[in-house]
């Protein structure tokens, strides 16, 4: 009995020394909730990582030292870049073989002088062409996209030489149809406005 006593004299006298406020009941349970931060997956940085960015083709390039008659980038996107400076190559010698052609006749008095005056203009016009042409290309944006375009091609999935032949095989076989087809509508209609009286040629087969 004496042992109880002192058992709950000893509760008592703990309870008067801990803190009396502390929350109780559903406001404990909430203050101590603390929202914890999700961790990302594992995976999730690395995809973000490998997954490839935009190219801003209107970003100027960031590399030091670039001089005017540097070409950018110039291991990339060979074959593309080539074949447009091919295309605008052609393209020049053609304007400027037209203004040396079309010049002269304006000098019906003398000639000569007509052709030296369109010569002169259609060099001045090739280089001036030229010049502006080869600035353009070597644009970081232009460069970019030909690059992009040229990296992109590579990726085409060509049709064997099979697939070629069986597909040009179907396309010629339906024009065929589709011209047989017109043929006989176009006859029969002839007949029938020949017959009516709205045509007075006659059809290549009536008698």
């Amino acid at each position: 009995m004496a042992s109880v006593t002192k058992r709950n004299d000893e509760d008592a006298a703990r309870a008067d020394r801990e803190p009396d406020d502390l929350p109780d009941g559903d406001d404990a349970g909430a203050d101590l909730a603390e929202p914890v931060a999700e961790k990302p997956a594992k995976g999730a940085n690395r995809a973000a990582k490998s997954e490839p960015k935009a190219i801003d083709y209107a970003a100027r390039p960031t590399a030091a030292g670039r001089g005017f008659f540097t070409i950018y980038k110039s291991g990339q996107g060979y074959w593309t870049r080539m074949g447009t400076l091919i295309g605008t190559g052609i393209l020049g010698l053609m304007l400027a073989y037209t203004l040396y052609d079309k010049i002269p006749p304006f000098f019906l008095d003398n000639p000569a002088f007509g052709r030296k005056v369109g010569l002169i203009v259609a060099v001045a016009f090739l280089v001036i062409y030229a010049a502006v042409a080869l600035h353009l290309m070597n644009k970081a944006a232009n460069v970019d996209f030909l690059i992009a375009t040229d990296s992109e091609m590579k990726k085409v999935n060509w049709t064997s030489r099979k697939e070629l032949i069986g597909s040009t095989k179907v396309v010629v076989i339906f024009m065929l149809l589709i011209a047989t087809f017109l043929f006989l509508a176009d006859q029969v209609f002839h007949v029938l406005f020949y017959a009516i009286g709205v045509l007075k040629t006659k059809p290549f087969f009536w008698p």
